[in-house]
């Protein structure tokens, strides 16, 4: 008799959007769009943390205060 094969189930990955616990800071970029950072990771360059280290909820809610960044399509003749 015939063994059915094995299924490979990889590991779950925790993303900073999900509220794992897991602390998170909001980070800013020279346009004014934010983004949600896990604060064991280095900040990456051209962006400042601007928030945290807080819940991602904590930061989400941060981000929904702020005035929008400038959309990154926008063109810069305009």
């Amino acid at each position: 008799m015939r063994r059915p094969p094995l299924l490979h189930v990889p590991p779950r990955v925790v993303s900073a959007w999900e509220d794992s616990g897991e602390q998170v800071f909001v980070v800013r970029n020279e346009h004014r769009q934010h983004s949600l950072w896990p604060d064991f990771a280095q900040t990456p360059t051209g962006w400042v943390r601007v928030f945290g280290p807080a819940t991602a909820e904590d930061c989400r809610a941060y981000v929904a205060r702020q005035p929008p960044g400038r959309d990154y399509r926008t063109s810069s003749n305009s």
